[in-house]
C-alpha cells in the first residue's frame, strides 16, 4: 500500500471534515467568508504585492521565459480583479440545495432530484497567483473543502494568499481548513494527490501540457483533465474588415500566455487579400510574429519579412503561449472544420462571417468547450460568460465541459419523502 507523504493526510482529512460541516452551511455563512476573505485581499494589497515579487525575481534569475513570467505576475489591477471576482461570486445563486427533478411516484412517495457539493476538491496548479482566489471562492461557495498545490514559481505568493484566506475564514462560522494551501511545492505532492482515493473527490490540475498529461495517465482520483487551449479563427470568405482585424488582434494580443488566445488563423481562399494584409499588418505591429503557409505568405509580400515566417507542420496544433500565431489558407468551411478536428484541442473555436447560415454551420459541426461566431476566443472564461470566476476550463466531455462555475462544482443526490410505504 502505498504511503503519503504526513502533511497531505493530514490536510486532506482536516478537508474532508471540513466539508461535512461546509455541506450544511448556510448561503449567508458562505456569503460572509467570501466578503471576509474579501476584505482581507484589499487590506493586505501591499503584502500580496511585495510577496509576488520575490517570486518574479526569483523567475528571472532562473530564466524562466516571457509566458511563465507573464502568467506569474500580479499587478494591483490583477489582484483587484481577483476581489472583484470574488464579490462576483457573492451575488450569484447557491447552487447547493437546487431541486433539478421533483416527482410523486404511483405509491405516493415524493422524489426529489437535489444538488449537493462534491466534496473534497484537490487542485494543482502552476505559476497562476490568481488561481487560489478563483478556487477558494467557488468551492465555499459550492460547499466544497479544497487543499491546494502551487507550482514552485509562485511559492512565495501561495502562501501568503493561502494564510490570508485561513485567516480570514478562522474569523467566520465557516471552517478554517475548508481551504487549506500546501506549505511545500514538491512534485512528489503531486503524485501522492492523484493517488489518494477516499481522500479527494475531485482533482483539478491547471497548468501546462505536461501536468494535464500526467494526471490523465496516472490519476486513480477522478480528475478533470482537458484545458490546454489550441484555438482557432475560421476567417469565411465574407467579412467585414474591421471586425475581423479586432476580433483577431483580441484574440492574440490581450493575454497571448492563457489558454483561451487565439493560436491558428485559418482563411479562406476567397476572401478580399486586403483583408488578410490588414489583419497581418496589425498583429505585426503588436508585436506578433506569424507563421504562414506558402499561399498566405504570397498575400503578403508587402509586409515586414522579418516578422514573416513559412510555417512547418510543427505550427499547427500548437498552443504557442505567446506572441506567435499561424496561419494556413482553406478552400472552404469544410476544410477548415477538418483541419480543427485535427489539430485542435475542443477549447475555443471561433468564425468570423458575414453569413449567417455558415455561422450557424459552424457552430453545429465544430466540437469545442466554446464555439463563437463573430467574438474572440478570449470569452471563454468563467467571469466573462457569468460564472463569476472558474476554477478550469474542461475539454472533456464527462461531468463537466468549458469553464467550470459553481455548478460545475456539484453533483446530485436523490431524495425520497415517504409515508410508511414498503416495496411489494
Amino acid at each position: 500500500m502505498r504511503k503519503f507523504t504526513p502533511e497531505i493526510v493530514k490536510k486532506a482529512e482536516d478537508s474532508r471534515v471540513a466539508a461535512r460541516n461546509l455541506r450544511t452551511a448556510s448561503t449567508s455563512q458562505k456569503n460572509a467568508a467570501l466578503g471576509s476573505i474579501s476584505k482581507a485581499l484589499r487590506s493586505n494589497e501591499e503584502l500580496i504585492i511585495a510577496s509576488n515579487q520575490k517570486d518574479i525575481s526569483l523567475a528571472k534569475s532562473k530564466g524562466l521565459d516571457g509566458a511563465v513570467l507573464a502568467r506569474l505576475l500580479l499587478t494591483k489591477e490583477k489582484l483587484q480583479s481577483m476581489v472583484a471576482g470574488i464579490e462576483r461570486v457573492i451575488q450569484l445563486p447557491d447552487p447547493v440545495g437546487e431541486i433539478l427533478e421533483s416527482r410523486t411516484l404511483p405509491n405516493g412517495i415524493q422524489l426529489e432530484k437535489r444538488r449537493v457539493p462534491l466534496g473534497v476538491i484537490g487542485t494543482i496548479f502552476e505559476a497562476r497567483p490568481e488561481v487560489p482566489v478563483d478556487i477558494a471562492s467557488l468551492c465555499i461557495k459550492s460547499g466544497n473543502s479544497v487543499v491546494m498545490r502551487g507550482g514552485s514559481e509562485a511559492q512565495s505568493t501561495n502562501l501568503i494568499l493561502g494564510k490570508l484566506i485561513a485567516n480570514a475564514l478562522s474569523e467566520t462560522g465557516i471552517p478554517e481548513h475548508s481551504v487549506q494551501m500546501l506549505s511545500s511545492a514538491d512534485r512528489m505532492l503531486v503524485h501522492d494527490m492523484i493517488k489518494m482515493d477516499g481522500y479527494f473527490d475531485l482533482i483539478i490540475p491547471r497548468g501546462g501540457a505536461n501536468l494535464i498529461q500526467f494526471v490523465a495517465s496516472e490519476a486513480t482520483v477522478p480528475a478533470i483533465t482537458g484545458g490546454i487551449g489550441v484555438c482557432h479563427i475560421y476567417l469565411d470568405a465574407s467579412v467585414n474588415a474591421e471586425m475581423a482585424t479586432r476580433i483577431i488582434v483580441n484574440s492574440k494580443v490581450q493575454a497571448p500566455s492563457v489558454c483561451n488566445a487565439l493560436d491558428t488563423v485559418l482563411i479562406n481562399s476567397a476572401i478580399d487579400p486586403a483583408i488578410v494584409e490588414k489583419v497581418c499588418l496589425s498583429l505585426i505591429n503588436h508585436g506578433v510574429e506569424l507563421r504562414c503557409d506558402s499561399r498566405t505568405l504570397s498575400l503578403l509580400e508587402s509586409l515586414d519579412q522579418e516578422k514573416l515566417k513559412l510555417a512547418s507542420s510543427e505550427d499547427y496544433g500548437q498552443e504557442f503561449l505567446n506572441l506567435i500565431a499561424s496561419f494556413r489558407m482553406v478552400d472552404s468551411m469544410n476544410e477548415a472544420i477538418q483541419h480543427i478536428e485535427t489539430h485542435g484541442s475542443g477549447h475555443s473555436e471561433a468564425i468570423i462571417t458575414n453569413d449567417v447560415n455558415n455561422g450557424n454551420q459552424f457552430t453545429k459541426d465544430v466540437d469545442a468547450a466554446l464555439v463563437l461566431v463573430n467574438a474572440s476566443t478570449r470569452f471563454n472564461d468563467g467571469g466573462q460568460i457569468g460564472l463569476g470566476s472558474e476554477v478550469a476550463i474542461s475539454t472533456g466531455k464527462l461531468h463537466a465541459r468549458g469553464p467550470m462555475g459553481l455548478r460545475e462544482l456539484t453533483s446530485y443526490k436523490w431524495v425520497a419523502l415517504g409515508a410508511g410505504q414498503i416495496r411489494d
